[in-house]
């Protein structure tokens, strides 16, 4: 490759991965109904035509946009449950992990929170595809625990739902704390207090008692 062309690649990558953070801004503000490209386009200091050369449809770029959370996410979440490791080790990991990219990344959590919400009508097949399988993967994993009798014999699937639901709430619902907190965004101790409070409650209900391996 020469010098020239790399550096077409690397203005290319730096103006897509300007478009996404842009458009993950707008779309987690405004819904997919309610965003549009010339909105994004102008947002970025793009022309509506220059976008649409990277992005041709709203559609295209939403879905790119949600290709890019699951990456970040899947990459966080795919190598925790490990069967040969302490249960309770990891889910402190995976709540840590969780409540990590809420605060790392909110927008990008309210986006894929919204879609879900709207029945999933437009990234329903990429859900089916990604994040299903890793979740049956996970809940194997859990179940294999209770078999063994290394953790409580509770619902594999509803304690990761309950997991998702209560650690993703700091960055869907995040509008909300701040005004019960009388505060403009969530502090670094606020997550470290949910984290603790989390960790604890799920491990007291499912870990019985520590295993050494």
């Amino acid at each position: 490759m020469t010098l020239k062309v790399k550096r077409r690649v690397i203005n290319r990558d730096k103006l897509e991965a300007d478009i996404l953070a842009e458009a993950v801004r707008v779309f987690a503000e405004c819904g997919y109904e309610g965003t549009s490209i010339a909105a994004i386009a102008d947002n970025a200091g793009l022309s509506k035509q220059n976008l649409m050369y990277y992005f041709p449809t709203k559609q295209a770029l939403y879905e790119r946009v949600l290709d890019w959370v699951l990456d970040e996410w899947l990459e966080r979440m795919e190598k925790l449950a490990d069967p040969g490791r302490d249960p309770a080790e990891v889910l402190r990991d995976y709540i840590s992990a969780k409540l990590r990219f809420s605060r790392e990344q909110p927008l990008a959590s309210r986006v894929y929170a919204m879609e879900v919400i709207a029945g999933a009508k437009l990234y329903g097949q990429q859900i089916r595809e990604r994040v299903v399988p890793l979740l049956r993967k996970d809940i194997e994993v859990f179940e294999g625990w209770i078999a063994e009798g290394r953790i409580a014999p509770v619902n594999a699937t509803h304690l990761l739902f309950s997991i998702w639901a209560m650690t993703q709430s700091y960055a869907d619902f995040s509008a909300q704390m701040t005004l019960v907190l009388g505060t403009e965004q969530l502090s670094g101790n606020d997550f470290a207090d949910a984290e603790k409070l989390i960790t604890d409650m799920v491990l007291a209900t499912v870990v019985r008692t520590p295993w050494h391996g």
